[in-house]
């Protein structure tokens, strides 16, 4: 039997169980829903319309950006969050490619 070397590229791989965990959570998937379906928008919305906590938002806006799930910039005192298509894209070929879709 062929043993294999099993190579991984620890700063990527870091990245992707970010990604991935940003991305496998239902209130982080609803907040992602309403993002996209609003555009651009201030976290006082966000909260306020899906009826969570400030600092449970927050916490999970975090968790987004941090993944680059999210963009954010601050005007005045709101920040506004948008949706960065192009990583959601790349996960979502990730993830199929690993189901062999």
């Amino acid at each position: 039997m062929k043993k294999t070397t099993v190579r991984f590229n620890i700063e990527k791989l870091q990245y992707s169980a970010i990604l991935v965990k940003a991305l496998a959570h239902p209130l982080r998937l609803k907040i992602l829903e309403y993002i996209d379906s609003q555009g651009v928008i201030n976290v006082n919305k966000i909260y306020s319309n899906l009826q969570i906590e400030q600092s449970v938002t927050s916490q999970h806006l975090s968790l987004l950006k941090m993944a680059g799930v999210v963009d954010s910039r601050k005007e005045g005192k709101f920040v506004h969050y948008e949706i960065n298509y192009d990583i959601v894209a790349k996960a979502e070929r990730a993830v199929n490619n690993f189901l062999g879709k």
